[in-house]
């Protein structure tokens, strides 16, 4: 991971929230991918779990035998972690992929891959270190985004995305790295969350008109969604 922009005091700053004020809606996902395909865990982690909202919000509504951990590799994450913290919810200031011997029922990849500079190597370390894996992928690159360039050069800057996906790289990288793909589904992050900019706002009826006709269609043209994935 190009780990200076999280070690340092950069992430923070530039968003210093670290992105609570989404964890809500993610878990909201997760639990709706977990309960379509019947999947029920007693030990979670998450892989980068940053301010550690995400695994807060399924703490608590999930049943009380299920335990969960967070992995995170920024000191200030990790400060915004620790009030959170209880008898079936730690976090840790390491790098879940070099931990010997440990694998949990599902381990989180939320938002994190695209960050990751080698995220291919992640992605086959990761694969041992749970029986199951959900991974959220931003599907940064549409044809919108290409003919404006500044949203991809903004991702790059102020939230540290190293690689820009589409729904079929996505899966690829799965693929080829060894993942056996349960299942997946878009999430509309630009239309279920706050508009962070005016041309949001304006593309919010167009994604949601289109997305009815033609998801992959729309998803291509316009952005705005990413993808939650199961795997083994």
């Amino acid at each position: 991971m190009s780990d200076q922009m999280y070690t340092s005091n950069e992430y923070l700053e530039k968003n210093p929230t670290w992105h609570v004020e989404d964890s809500p809606w993610k878990a909201g996902q997760i639990l709706k991918m977990m309960r379509q395909n019947n999947l029920t865990s007693l030990s979670i982690a998450e892989i980068g779990c940053g301010a550690g909202e995400i695994l807060n919000q399924l703490y608590q509504q999930l049943p009380d035998t299920t335990i969960f951990t967070g992995y995170e590799l920024s000191p200030q994450a990790i400060e915004l972690c620790r009030p959170k913290q209880n008898d079936r919810l730690k976090f840790h200031l390491k790098d879940l992929l070099t931990e010997p011997n440990i694998s949990y029922d599902l381990v989180l990849a939320i938002d994190v891959v695209e960050h990751v500079e080698d995220y291919l190597s992640f992605l086959r370390q990761l694969r041992t270190k749970g029986k199951y894996k959900i991974f959220h992928l931003p599907l940064d690159l549409s044809a919108q985004s290409v003919l404006r360039g500044r949203p991809i050069i903004d991702q790059r800057r102020d939230v540290g995305h190293l690689h820009y996906f589409t729904k079929d790289t996505a899966l690829a990288s799965l693929t080829e790295t060894g993942y056996k793909i349960i299942d997946y589904f878009y999430t509309a992050g630009s239309i279920d969350l706050p508009a962070k900019s005016l041309s949001s706002r304006l593309l919010r009826l167009p994604r949601r008109i289109l997305f009815k006709l033609n998801p992959d269609f729309t998803v291509r043209l316009l952005g705005g969604y990413s993808l939650m994935v199961l795997t083994e």
